[in-house]
């Protein structure tokens, strides 16, 4: 964590809150837009089913528009964390643009994906944009994309307090200042609160039962935060080995989700999964109250995976939280703790696995789910993150920390080797 003078700190705060303000506002009204139009592709998709025959159609064009317009900025949230750690040039602005339009195309006919990744990169986008209006270096772009990350973040799930500390923790605190904390968590009230002033409502949920804190309780919270690992681990897995499947055989990257829809299509139409496609809210919900069966998790990461590694967009949180939840759900029936807890825990603890973001999850669980079951929250997201292996969702993303020093002390090796 990098020094800051605290003379340069007070001259420069006016034009960072304005910076904040405009960032917050854009991001967050982009994100109310982005939720609007994706609530109303996926009741046009349910209401009107037969479109998922469409998906080969719908990756051509997204395929299309990234192949021709897109190359630039086709590496997602993995080109923000890059130039946050390698700053080179400016985000080109027609990344929010394209990855919003090809996350409607993908969620109006039947892909699974979510929405997080959109909102971030929009948001990371946006803000960069700032970098040649204020004349930014490289030190203070850095803060941009952290400005950015925070916003879309905290904007599309209604979480600011986990937005703020997702954009840092998921950057390992890399050379971020105490500015840079402050004014994450600026923004992300500003975009928070742009969203409400659009009244755009969030999904709530519930958990109300709380057991004590015994000590079997805490074994069994132990043993959902493992899972949750395991999980994380075979979704990141799954969804680079498509990816790389796809880009091996398939030349003609356009070609890749026309491929990919034609199975897609096939398995969720044909075959009858529609409960995986798109976001998979109603699902999560549901999970809260039912048991889910044991294999929900499984056939989600695998729907997933392929959607996201075919090349069709959108983000990963949302399917994380659906697997999460539904494995929490399932788990219900042969651990004696309340369902909507475990449905809670794994929420969560999958998405701390998968984003090497322990903090900021336990933060999110909080402001989710309520204070009450935090520490259940906090033992699951910590276990999950040590034991989801060395590879996240995103590629780019650098590991150290407690988890990087203890995969090299049992390991014996590099972390990025294993």
């Amino acid at each position: 964590m990098t020094s800051l003078n605290p003379r340069q700190f007070l001259l420069s705060l006016p034009k960072w809150i304005l910076i904040c303000a405009l960032v917050g506002i854009f991001s967050g009204s982009t994100s109310a837009f982005f939720l609007v139009s994706l609530e109303w592709v996926t009741q046009f998709r349910i209401q009107h089913d037969w479109i998922i025959w469409l998906l080969p159609f719908g990756g051509f064009l997204v395929g299309l528009s990234y192949y021709y317009w897109g190359e630039s900025v086709t590496k997602g949230n993995n080109l923000l964390l890059e130039e946050y750690e390698n700053p080179k040039k400016v985000i080109p602005f027609k990344m929010a643009p394209l990855v919003l339009l090809g996350t409607l195309l993908t969620h109006l006919f039947g892909g699974s994906a979510g929405r997080e990744g959109t909102a971030v990169q929009m948001g990371g986008a946006i803000a960069d944009q700032f970098t040649k209006f204020f004349n930014l270096d490289n030190s203070e772009r850095r803060i941009l994309i952290i400005l950015g990350i925070s916003a879309g973040f905290a904007s599309v799930f209604g979480t600011p307090l986990a937005g703020a500390i997702f954009a840092l923790e998921v950057l390992y605190f890399s050379k971020i200042n105490f500015k840079s904390i402050l004014l994450s968590f600026l923004v992300a009230y500003a975009a928070y609160f742009t969203v409400e002033f659009w009244e755009i409502k969030h999904t709530h949920y519930s958990i109300p039962t709380i057991p004590e804190l015994s000590l079997n309780n805490i074994i069994f919270t132990l043993i959902v935060g493992v899972l949750s690992g395991f999980a994380a681990l075979l979704f990141s897995r799954s969804t680079h080995f498509w990816g790389s499947l796809f880009s091996k055989n398939i030349k003609y990257p356009p070609l890749r989700p026309v491929i990919g829809g034609i199975v897609l299509a096939i398995a969720i139409a044909g075959l009858g999964f529609t409960k995986f496609s798109g976001l998979g809210v109603p699902v999560i919900v549901d999970s809260f109250s039912n048991p889910n069966q044991w294999y929900d998790f499984l056939l989600k990461i695998l729907f997933t995976g392929f959607t996201l590694g075919a090349g069709f967009k959108g983000g990963e949180v949302t399917p994380l939280f659906f697997v999460g939840a539904t494995l929490g759900s399932a788990l219900s029936t042969v651990i004696p703790m309340p369902i909507a807890l475990l449905a809670g825990i794994g929420f969560v603890a999958v998405f701390s696995g998968a984003t090497h973001t322990p903090i900021a999850c336990t933060v999110m669980g909080m402001e989710l789910f309520g204070i009450a079951p935090g520490i259940f929250i906090a033992i699951a997201c910590t276990i999950a993150y040590f034991s989801s292996g060395s590879v996240g969702i995103y590629k780019s993303q650098i590991v150290k920390g407690a988890k990087y020093k203890l995969y090299q002390k049992f390991q014996k090796k590099e972390l990025q080797n294993l």
